[in-house]
This record gives C-alpha cells, structure tokens and sequence, in this order.
C-alpha cells in the first residue's frame, strides 16, 4: 500500500458515518506513527479461525465499524442466496472485553436486514453455537470470540446450516460481498421485533447432546476425582454440569479462575497449550490427590489434560497425545462390540502427528486428513453423509466427538476423558498406560510447535519472506534426514525429490509447506491464521520399547528433535 492510499484510509475514518468516539480515537493515533499505520495498513479477513485481531479504531482492528460492514455483507450475502427463506441467525459471544456490546451491535445489523436473529442472554461456548444453528434449523450462526489469543484481542466466527464453519468458495464470495461495501451502507438501526433471546432449553438440549455422545454406562464415576479450570472462560457455563449429567461427582473447580473475566488476570495466557495456564489447577490436583486436571480455553473449544503417569506424578498431555488417546478409545470399544464396519471415519490435519495415519489402517476407517482448522473437518463430514464420524482432532488441543457439534469441542471431550478415566481404573490400567499401549501399537511419536511471532506490516512480511526462502531453496535433507517428498498446499503440488515426479494435492491451497523425510519424519510451515505467526511442526519417531524406562525413550525423540531445530535454525 502507498503512503498516500494509507493515508486518504485513515482520514476517511476523521468524517461521518463514523462518531465522534471513534474519530477522537483516531486523531489520538496520530501520536504513534507505527500504531496509526498497523491499525490502517490492511483490512481484517477470515483466518483459519474466522476473523481476529486487535480490538481499536482502524481497518486492521475489531470494532464496531470491521465487524459491522462484515455482518452488512454477510446479511447482503443472506438476502441474495436465500431470498425466499425466513432467514434465521444464532449469535453467541464469550468472556471477552466488549464480547457482548458486539454481539449486540451484530444482532441489530441483522435485524435491520429482515433477519430473525436468536441471541444467548449470557456468554456461551463456541461448541455450543455450533450445536445451535443446527438444532434450531438456522441457516447461520456468529460467535464473538478471539478463542485463546491475548485480552486485547476479539474475533468474530461464521457458521453455516451445517454447524460448521464456512469454507471456500462460501467464504469468498461473503468476503466479495463485504469488498463492494462501504462503512455508510451499515444499517445500525434494530427491528427490535426481530432479536429473540434464547432460553436454557437450548443449554439443556446441548448438555443432553454431550452426555450421549462421550458417557459411557459404567460403575464409580463418582470415584473419579477431577480439578477443572475454565481459565475464567465460558466453560463453566456448561462443563460442571454435563459431568453432573453423566455421573461425576467429584469435580474441583480451581475457585480463582472460576469467574469469567476478560482480563484472565491469574494468567499469561488463557491457553491450555502453555503448560503456565495450568500451574494453578495442578497445584490443587496435587493437594486433593486428583486423577486427572482439565483446562479449557476461553470459549471452550481447546482443551488441555494432566494425567497420572507410572510414577503418580502428573504430566501435561500435548493435543497429538489427546487426539491419539480418544481416538483410539472410540475405536476400540467400536472394535469390541462388533461395530467396525468400514463405514465410520476419523479426522486429523495435516500439521497433526501421522501417527493417526496409521490407527486409521489398524482399525480399517476412513480417516479425513484435512487442512489445519475445524471448519475442514466439518466440511469432511458434510460431503460425507454415508459414512459414520466418530471423531476427531488435530495438535492444537481440539477434539470433536461424533458429528452433532462440527468444531473442536472442549465440552464433550472433557466428558470423554473422564470416562476414559474411569474405565481405566475400573479396568486396572491408567490414561497414561493407554497412551503407552498406542505407542506400542503404531510406534512412538513425538511431536513439537517452534511459533515465531512477528508483528505488524514488518512481520508480514518476513513472514512472506520466511515461506517463500523454503519453496525457492527447499533443503535435500534436514538434520542429516534425507527430505522424501516437498508438499506445496499453494500450489497444490507434491513433489517426489529422487525421481522429480509431481502429484496433484486433494485439498483446497492454502499457505503450507510440509516435507517427509526420513523414517516417517515430518516438518510442516504455516503462518497462523490467527496470530502475527509463522508455525513450524515438527514430527519424528522411533519404535517403542516396552523394557526401557518412559523418559529415556522421550529423552531420545526429544534430542532427535533438538537436532532437528537446530539446522532449521529456528
């Protein structure tokens, strides 16, 4: 963007249709240089996760203004596709500063537009929205939320009928309609008549949903001691009582952390992929000798999990373990009874560890290996209604159980590890021995996410400069691993690197660089949809041995991927 388009935007924003508040905020910019051009320099878009960013005045922030011209052209969008349909829309919102006043704003946009707009009363979370659109026969749904991102940050997320998220073309052609707006097209004005606030018969249809997915009719549930943390989200709106529903008594809730706050002042980060998030929640599973610790992200759809290991002491699990272990529960107790049967499938993404490849062939399912992100999977399903969902996650802590909720779903899941649980010590085994029995079963895998963050116009375009580095000069080997393949999801090309030969990729481009080495070995590049990021996953793996001690094997995988990060220099 030239300087003199960077600024005839900005000044745009000094004049009607925008008010007072927000032209003051503005002028206030002009006293930071670097802070008036990063809030001005791009237009949000949708991410892997919808759209998030900065809260603030300008085109690169969420406010009243991005949000707005986003609902204006998604009601357009609306209008036009389904113009002879009563159109409804199911609005949730989360813990976040201004969360609320937004959804607000965002129900009045829609209302103004002849929509009929159904919105919670409280905050809620996402899994919840998503079950939502569907069980109320709506034909679109919005969540406010920045999901794990840092207080200043908001989001905004769009689902279809389906409960899923959109996806290409859909997306496109929304965000086409928003490009042809401009901010004095909002309608501001609400149809009062038109916004329904939803009841708890919604919250009840969606526990009853949870409970008969993931519970398991078992003995001693009430024996199974739990320390939850909502990390000051919106769980606890739903998880103390769908772990009532199925039995669990004996849940702990870490008391400090337990009131919704925007500020997540007990913590760095509201994310349970930081091992920090659970400090508190750990310290009072210790006290209470807890089974298991469970912390879920703000809008509660990641979930992080600390189990017993073979010496009673609590390890955190990463989300590939997670994904391992539920997966292969559901698979084995389908097994048992008699119920595989070629027709159900599994989902992963392709940044997740490839050891779901390979439970996939064990158990004989189809197995959806989609891009990062929920809204793939969910899409998955919907072009596959033939075939039976039993679940699916991917690294970043998320897990979906079954199909009536189609995004990475904390709730539901947090009720299956704890009759994973159960059934162990009803069984005579443990969390952890299960994961050992995996990794005795498919081998050992270890996984590990290198996130550089890089902020600003600056960042982006390092970030660019990064990606493009490995597409032009791709390494023959890395860390003495020879490189097999180089997967180009941007241009949608495999390329073999000892005879030359290309494959044509299944799935939509997207900005990811995976290359195979070596001994099933795997390294992925993405920026993050969602963060001033680049990611960098890695994978390696060696066969498990059942007469060495746990932590000399992790020892071993972790100094193979020491190496590995080390000539990737990063």
């Amino acid at each position: 963007m030239t300087d003199s388009i960077l600024e005839r935007k900005i000044n745009s924003w000094l004049h009607p249709p925008f008010d007072q508040k927000t032209i003051e905020a503005v002028k206030k910019l002009f006293l930071d240089e670097l802070q008036l051009k990063d809030a001005f320099y791009k237009d949000l878009e949708f991410g892997t996760g919808g759209m998030r960013g900065i809260m603030g005045v300008g085109t690169n922030r969420i406010n009243k203004y991005t949000l707005g011209k986003n609902t204006q052209g998604l009601a357009n969008y609306l209008n036009k596709q389904l113009r002879n349909t009563q159109i409804r829309v199911v609005i949730a919102y989360d813990c976040r500063h201004n969360s609320q006043s937004l959804a607000q704003i965002v129900a009045e946009i829609f209302s103004a537009n002849n929509i009929e707009v159904f919105i919670f009363k409280e905050l809620r979370p996402t899994p919840q929205l998503s079950f939502a659109v569907k069980y109320l026969k709506a034909q679109c749904g919005i969540v406010l939320t920045a999901s794990h991102n840092p207080p200043e940050y908001n989001g905004y997320k769009v689902y279809w009928e389906d409960g899923g998220q959109i996806v290409p073309p859909q997306d496109g052609e929304i965000m086409a309609a928003i490009s042809k707006l401009e901010y004095s097209d909002i309608l501001f004005e609400a149809d009062q008549r038109k916004i329904h606030i939803l009841d708890q018969k919604i919250d009840e249809a969606f526990w009853q949903t949870a409970v008969e997915a993931a519970s398991i009719d078992q003995k001693r549930k009430e024996n199974f001691k739990i320390v939850f943390t909502p990390l000051h989200g919106t769980s606890v709106t739903a998880l103390p009582q769908v772990l009532a529903k199925a039995g669990f008594s004996n849940v702990h809730i870490v008391a400090a952390q337990k009131t919704p706050n925007g500020d997540f002042p007990t913590v760095a980060s509201p994310n349970p992929e930081e091992p920090a998030a659970l400090e508190m929640a750990l310290e009072q599973a210790e006290k209470i000798e807890a089974d298991i610790v469970i912390g879920t992200d703000p809008d509660a759809d990641r979930l992080g999990i600390a189990v017993r290991d073979e010496n009673q002491k609590l390890v955190l699990l990463n989300g590939n373990q997670t994904m391992l272990i539920m997966t292969y529960f559901l698979l084995k107790r389908k097994e048992e009874n008699g119920q595989i049967n070629q027709r159900q499938a599994i989902a992963s993404t392709i940044v997740s560890s490839p050891i779901i490849r390979k439970v996939a062939r064990h158990f004989g399912v189809h197995l959806f290996e989609t891009l990062t992100g929920f809204k793939w999977i969910a899409d998955a399903i919907k072009k596959n209604p033939s075939l039976e969902f039993i679940g699916g996650g991917e690294e970043s802590y998320g897990y979906m159980v079954g199909s009536k909720v189609r995004d990475k779903d904390a709730i539901t899941a947090s009720l299956l590890i704890c009759e994973i649980g159960t059934w162990c010590a009803n069984n005579k085994k443990t969390i952890f021995g299960l994961m050992q029995e995996c990794y005795q079963t498919f081998g050992f895998y270890q996984e590990r996410l290198i996130a550089l963050t890089k902020k600003g116009a600056e960042g982006s375009e390092e970030i660019d400069a990064m990606m493009r580095t490995y597409r032009e000069n791709p390494p023959e080997a890395i860390a003495g691993l020879k490189v097999l393949t180089i997967a180009d999801y941007k241009t949608g090309i495999e390329t073999n690197r000892f005879n030359g030969q290309t494959t044509k990729l299944k799935l939509p481009q997207s900005d990811v660089l995976i290359f195979k080495l070596e001994n099933d070995g795997q390294i992925a590049l993405r920026p993050s949809g969602t963060e001033p990021k680049i990611k960098f996953y890695l994978s390696v793996n060696k066969p498990y041995d059942a007469t060495l001690n746990w932590n000399t094997q992790v020892d071993e995988l972790e100094q193979k991927l020491d190496t590995i990060q080390k000539a990737l220099a990063i």
